[in-house]
């Protein structure tokens, strides 16, 4: 028995004094090169020495443990179907595997010799060309048989679209940590979303002591830091996640003679990533592709005049100078009617009855104002110039290619609502950033979907709150080798398009699927467990145009956490895949009516794997529960 040889062989050294501790359990199972919950080993370790005076287990006890957590019932059932004798697998096997149940289609054969030299752990067995069922169980519950398809890892998208193509990750008030109202800023958040893919970041400046700006959330108790710092920050971790160029959203309360502090502060310490003239003289009919602005860096702020005066003006000495322009009460892009919170709300405000229609806020006459903006920080400006927006029409008839839009959220829906289709016209045009509503101030997020389902390419979140809206962002742009940028699809592209979210019509391309599940494995024990259990279930949720919005849930399974078995089957018909994200979220019972959060995992619709998968369970927090996770069969046509 090669199986067991090889396993004595990388565990006997261990037992040479007859016994180990959990401890030394936990090592031993990391050198056999699967990954372990350290609750579930300590809970069947536990078992093991049930009445035992002392807390040691035996090579034997070691074995049982081993085969308990890894040898999983429904791997085995698999293996037996294409093992003649249930003990070995040959490379042609594997190869009939790969094909029949896996929907692989190209070379199954070298494939299948592949995963043979990557995943077997026996060495006679894969100088044979063959595969024992320890080879197999690692196979299966590799990266290669996860549900997020493998050719999706990568940028496999075209990069030579214009920018407005895109749907670009972005974030909100990206320096702040926690709340809106008191919380600390810090350089984390930059450098967190960055190290996420995270390609449009929001600096809020302002006016600083000794003439050095700084960034913070206006007229809140929110801590400052040094505009410089951020900067410093953004240099360091711009390109670490992705080659793909970033937007520096700036919000901008500064006064001139603080904003050309700014500009000398981003010329000399991004250097030659600034985008500072346009990269090539053609006619600015069209915005440069994200290809063509690999490890760049834009500014999206106000500016004077055209793109072509400012680089007139490039090569001379600009500080001093300043111009104005018109603009409402606040120099941002925000929306007046979404105008940032005020610390303590005006007690007449809260007297508002809630019989009002609360589907009109009373919109305050916007003043027109000047605004100063120096020079040497609007001539930073070339691809992504801000410009309010006022309506669609307006747009169409006098907005440039690289003038874009902010529109708070409840606009924004109420936009969606009204008229989706100039909706999806103006962004299939026009780079459009939604934010959040400044009444959030715990920093929640709106749900994301209805402004993607609409073209919109910066759909800004507070990356700093956990919950759906992130898990959904997160989900999306797993695509494309997390990139941060996301080809959208062609209905949202095309500038004659008639597609909306509400009416599809002829841009359905519905899809059939069908998820079985069919059992978990080390999902997290509920916190509310002595003997580390919880009684799970699994709802698999699809986010999409309206149409497709649905949830389905399985039975719960009661008290198992290390190895629940559901084998049910749920068929879902989505009549837009391109714009449907699908969630599997896994929840404990824990009465009728409350469940507690297990574990969740988003992705594309379109990057489903066929087949035999497993679902890799992600946190609260959106990190990784290392041994966790779900196995499913997916098929769809």
């Amino acid at each position: 028995m090669e199986e067991n040889r090889w396993f004595l062989s990388v565990i006997q050294n261990e037992f040479r004094t007859g016994k180990i501790d959990l401890d030394s359990t936990m090592k031993l199972l990391e050198k056999l090169q699967m990954p372990f919950d350290f609750a579930h080993v300590k809970h069947v370790f536990k078992k093991a020495i049930d009445k035992r005076k002392v807390h040691m287990i035996n090579i034997e006890d070691f074995r049982a443990i081993y085969r308990t957590i890894v040898h999983r019932l429904e791997f085995q059932e698999l293996f037996h179907i294409y093992s003649p004798n249930g003990k070995i697998l040959a490379d042609t096997e594997l190869a009939e595997f790969l094909k029949k149940e896996q929907y692989e289609t190209e070379a199954c054969e070298t494939t299948a010799l592949e995963i043979i030299l990557k995943y077997e752990p026996i060495e006679e067995v894969r100088k044979r060309r063959q595969m024992s069922f320890e080879g197999f169980i690692r196979y299966m519950s590799s990266e290669d048989c996860s549900v997020f398809k493998n050719n999706h890892r990568t940028v496999y998208q075209d990069m030579n679209h214009p920018l407005c193509d895109y749907f670009i990750s972005s974030s909100h008030n990206t320096y702040l940590i926690s709340d809106q109202l008191i919380g600390p800023s810090h350089l984390w958040g930059y450098t967190s979303a960055l190290l996420k893919g995270c390609r449009c970041l929001e600096i809020d400046c302002w006016d600083g002591s000794n003439n050095e700006p700084v960034v913070y959330h206006g007229h809140t108790l929110t801590s400052k830091i040094p505009f410089q710092s951020v900067i410093e920050v953004i240099d360091k971790y711009a390109f670490v996640a992705s080659d793909y160029p970033i937007v520096l959203s700036l919000e901008n309360h500064c006064s001139c003679k603080q904003q050309e502090v700014m500009a000398d502060y981003l010329e000399s310490i991004l250097g030659d990533k600034l985008i500072t003239s346009a990269i090539d003289d053609t006619e600015f009919t069209q915005l440069p592709s994200p290809e063509a602005l690999k490890f760049k860096i834009l500014i999206k702020n106000k500016k004077v005049g055209t793109i072509e005066e400012g680089m007139l003006r490039r090569h001379l000495d600009r500080h001093g100078e300043t111009e104005e322009i018109s603009d409402f009460e606040n120099m941002s892009d925000e929306d007046e009617t979404d105008a940032k919170a005020p610390l303590y709300p005006k007690s007449d405000s809260s007297k508002r009855k809630s019989d009002q229609k609360p589907s009109s806020p009373p919109r305050k006459k916007a003043k027109m104002k000047k605004i100063k903006i120096a020079i040497a920080l609007s001539d930073l400006v070339i691809y992504t110039k801000s410009e309010k927006f006022v309506s669609f029409a307006h747009s169409l008839a006098n907005q440039k290619c690289y003038e874009n839009n902010s529109i708070g959220e409840v606009r924004a829906q109420k936009l969606v609502k009204h008229s989706a289709k100039q909706f999806v016209s103006h962004t299939s045009r026009f780079i459009t950033r939604i934010y959040p509503k400044g009444t959030r101030t715990n920093s929640s997020n709106y749900n994301p979907q209805e402004f993607w389902n609409v073209g919109c390419q910066m759909v800004a979140l507070n990356f700093q709150t956990p919950g759906v809206p992130m898990e959904l962002q997160n989900g999306k742009f797993l695509d494309n080798g997390r990139c941060g940028y996301i080809l959208k699809p062609e209905f949202l592209r095309n500038r004659n398009s008639t597609f909306t979210p509400h009416n599809v019509g002829r841009y359905s391309k519905p899809i059939s699927l069908s998820i079985r599940l069919i059992s978990g494995h080390q999902l997290p024990p509920s916190n509310l467990s002595k003997t580390n259990k919880a009684d799970p279930l699994v709802q698999i949720e699809i986010y999409g145009v309206p149409e497709d919005q649905t949830k389905k849930k399985s039975s719960v399974i009661k008290s198992n956490a290390l190895s629940p078995r559901w084998n049910e089957t749920f068929s879902f018909t989505i009549q837009v895949p391109e714009l449907a994200l699908i969630r599997f979220c896994v929840k404990d019972e824990i009465s009728l009516v409350a469940n507690e959060f297990l574990g969740q995992y988003t992705l594309p619709l379109l990057s489903l794997s066929k087949g035999y998968r497993n679902v890799p369970l992600l946190s609260k927090d959106g990190d990784n529960l290392d041994a966790a996770s779900l196995f499913v069969h997916v098929w769809y046509y």
